[in-house]
């Protein structure tokens, strides 16, 4: 029997929950092993449909978590989910006597404990382990409080345009990204306003370089045009993505991050 200690904790309350009641339900199964009373096969079906059915459950919260945080690796894990759900499909114990279905349930149930506990040490306790490109970290602090809650809302903007772009069941992602692709304009316009009537107050020495920057971007944004994207329409919107972020990490790193000095 396993136990589930801290090491497979990942630290996230309701996937840890579940993990737990998945060794709690193959612990279930393993004391039927030594139940000398108990109809094997028929309770051994019934445990095997639970563990199936509840690690659905458990594998859709996982992957709908991961995908809420853009974790890198949830391709990965979906891959694993299918595997395992797969090889469950396969199970078929129903025809077994009792004589024989001991030694298939103990073989059966030594592998979905090796699984579970290589898959949680090994693959869930990497989850949220990563740094979103979307996620506004201390690294781009300024010390400057209104310019880093509107450098916040910039990110925040951008990590919802691409959400939509990579959102699988919105087929016509085309006005969704309009509306947000204007919201950041009219955003970055506001920020722009504030981060220069703040260098003017305290005499920043590089704020001609910075309306220059400023006004590059704004005019980069003027010249989206999402008028003709039926045939590209994907590849148009990341290539996009990937340049408003970087855009706007370098030029925080470079030379927001200048301005507190």
């Amino acid at each position: 029997m396993y136990q589930f200690t801290n090491d497979c904790l990942i630290g996230v309350t309701e996937i840890d929950k579940e993990h737990e009641h998945l060794f709690a339900l193959i612990n279930q199964a393993y004391a039927l092993l030594t139940d000398k009373d108990a109809d094997l096969r028929l309770t051994a079906q019934t445990l095997l449909a639970q563990l199936k059915e509840y690690a659905n459950t458990h594998f859709a919260h996982e992957e709908a978590y991961m995908k809420e945080i853009g974790d890198p690796e949830l391709k990965s894990q979906q891959q694993e989910h299918a595997d395992f759900i797969a090889y469950m499909d396969t199970i078929n114990i129903g025809y077994l006597d009792n004589t024989r279905v001991k030694p298939a349930l103990e073989s059966l149930l030594e592998y979905l404990s090796r699984w579970l506990f290589r898959h949680i040490i090994g693959s869930d306790t990497l989850i949220g382990k990563f740094e979103s490109p979307f996620a506004f970290t201390s690294k781009y602090h300024t010390g400057i409080e209104m310019v880093d809650t509107e450098h916040k809302r910039l990110f925040e903007i951008i990590k919802d345009a691409n959400d939509v772009i990579h959102a699988e069941l919105l087929h016509d992602k085309y006005d969704e990204i309009v509306r947000i692709i204007e919201d950041l304009k009219e955003y970055t316009e506001i920020h722009f306003r504030d981060e220069e009537a703040y260098m003017e107050e305290i005499a920043y020495a590089g704020l001609a370089e910075q309306k220059a920057a400023h006004t590059a971007f704004i005019d980069k944004l003027a010249s989206i045009n999402l008028d003709d994207l039926d045939d590209n329409q994907q590849e148009y919107l990341e290539d996009l993505i990937e340049f408003l972020l970087n855009w706007l990490t370098m030029h925080i790193l470079h030379m927001d991050k200048k301005i507190s000095v």
